[in-house]
């Protein structure tokens, strides 16, 4: 148990943790369509699946250049308002507007047209996004100083957003059952404002209630001007270097890469298990048991998995939280073996809650040991506080890992011999598939608990980083 208590001031109050925790909502649900509507562009709107997979790939390109850029312009702003929200509240509007235009599609339009169409508006959307997202991870970081209140912190708001996962999943119930819309195209589009609409509400909730780190004396911040690009850029460089030699920064990227990766190159096996193993590759037998799946898997995410973390680190510490949890991912991933039994369905939940504690743990314990390295960047480099390039770059770190898990994903759907045209998988693949959805994850997951162990910004390192850091800038 930490000795420690937090101080009344570096508590975060529980409306500025329920708007923060509203922001990580939009965070969640945006993508989380996103990656569902993704699959309509070819049975809803006849897209040719090579064109898909370039409308999939190329917008990750560009989004991730844009991240740190913009991690730069907020960590930089002046403004009476604070250095993140003024954008958070505006680019909250622009992706709930964006979203829902990039999403008008219709069939009757040519293959090109839709390509193009949909190519340049998902830049222009993922412009706004950025705008929204990166500096709304950045004023997590620095909501409060406490080294335990930050756990907290990331912890409400990953519950928050796991309703996100709740919901996602069924939007594939919603739009292709003809009850409720009377095409996939039209479900596709009404349901698309409906997503824009509701990250606009509640996207603003941050800017409007949660405070940041009072940066008016803030020294050293760069002017941004269209005559001062060049050396703007210039200065995003240097700054990228110096995060890059932050090592306990990097070991939280390493670990982030290994553990997403491995559970995203794998995350559609289960869909694939459930069809083709459980249910002989009878989709209407399936019914609705993939979808339950995920969103039992969120609910045990949320009310289970994060307020055991939570705990885990206020009395182990973080370092020691995370190699728990994720060891005890990896002891659900090897219960899927037995989990995913065609004699009896209901099992395929029994893994799930040790499973949770991957990713779970990964994100509420990883973002608040990234508050904790801004301290570190401080004392080492000074003023501006990077939070921004930081979280910039700790996401560019998990887009680049959802992005390579893509294509490692189908290369090893490929490699265990899966035929997507075959009504029924052979018995060998099936055998391999499973295999492959065990061992790939927890691999990866051992790998980052290895490069984890010599973590060395403990709890007592922290507070001394912040007893130094306050006595530099001459608080009280």
């Amino acid at each position: 148990m930490s000795k420690y208590k937090t101080a009344e001031k570096d508590r975060v109050p529980f409306l500025e943790k329920a708007a923060f925790g509203a922001g990580h909502l939009v965070n969640n649900l945006l993508p989380g369509s996103l990656g569902i509507f993704m699959f309509f562009l070819l049975t809803a709107f006849g897209m040719d699946p090579f064109l898909a997979g370039l409308l999939g790939g190329l917008p990750r390109i560009f989004d991730a250049i844009t991240d740190p850029i913009m991690g730069f312009i907020s960590d930089n702003t002046k403004s009476r308002f604070g250095r993140r929200r003024p954008y958070i509240f505006v680019g909250a509007i622009l992706s709930g507007i964006l979203f829902a235009v990039l999403w008008q599609l219709s069939p009757e339009n040519s293959v090109n047209y839709n390509f193009w169409y949909f190519l340049i508006f998902s830049l222009v959307y993922l412009i706004g996004n950025t705008i929204f997202s990166t500096p709304l991870i950045a004023l997590g970081y620095e909501m409060t100083s406490d080294y335990n209140e930050r756990t907290r912190l990331m912890a409400f708001s990953q519950t928050v957003g796991q309703f996100a996962w709740m919901i996602v999943p069924w939007f594939w119930v919603i739009i292709a059952n003809p009850n409720i819309y009377a095409t996939q195209a039209i479900g596709v589009r009404n349901l698309s404002i409906i997503v824009g609409a509701i990250c606009m509400a509640f996207g603003i909730l941050p800017a409007i209630f949660c405070k940041g780190l009072d940066a008016s004396h803030m020294e050293n911040r760069k002017e941004i001007t269209f005559s001062t690009m060049f050396s703007n850029l210039i200065d995003l460089f240097k700054g990228i270097v110096q995060v890059f030699k932050n090592k306990p920064f990097v070991r939280l990227c390493g670990a982030t890469f290994l553990v997403f990766n491995g559970f995203q190159m794998v995350a559609s096996f289960s869909y694939f298990i459930i069809v083709f193993y459980m249910f002989r590759g009878d989709y209407g037998l399936a019914g609705y048991w993939p979808a339950w799946f995920s969103t039992v898997s969120a609910f045990v995410t949320a009310f289970m998995v994060i307020p055991v973390i939570s705990a885990l680190s206020n009395r182990y510490g973080k370092r020691r939280a995370f190699v728990i949890s994720t060891a005890l991912s990896i002891i659900g991933y090897a219960l899927k073996w037995w989990g995913f039994n065609p004699a009896n369905p209901w099992l395929i939940f029994m893994p799930l809650p040790l499973m949770a504690f991957g990713i779970g743990g990964l994100f509420t314990l990883m973002m608040s040991m990234t508050a904790d390295v801004c301290d570190l960047d401080e004392l080492e480099n000074g003023m501006p506080r990077k939070e921004g390039t930081f979280g910039a770059i700790y996401w560019w770190m998990v887009k680049l890992g959802q992005a390579l898990a893509l294509v490692l994903g189908g290369l090893v759907l490929k490699l265990v011999g899966f035929d997507q045209n075959a009504v029924e998988q052979t018995a060998d693949t099936i055998i391999r598939l499973r295999i492959a959805d065990i061992t790939i994850p927890a691999i990866t997951a051992g790998l980052a608990i290895w490069v984890m162990w010599k973590y060395d910004l403990t709890e007592e390192k922290a507070r001394e980083i912040k007893t130094e850091l306050v006595s530099r800038r001459g608080e009280l």
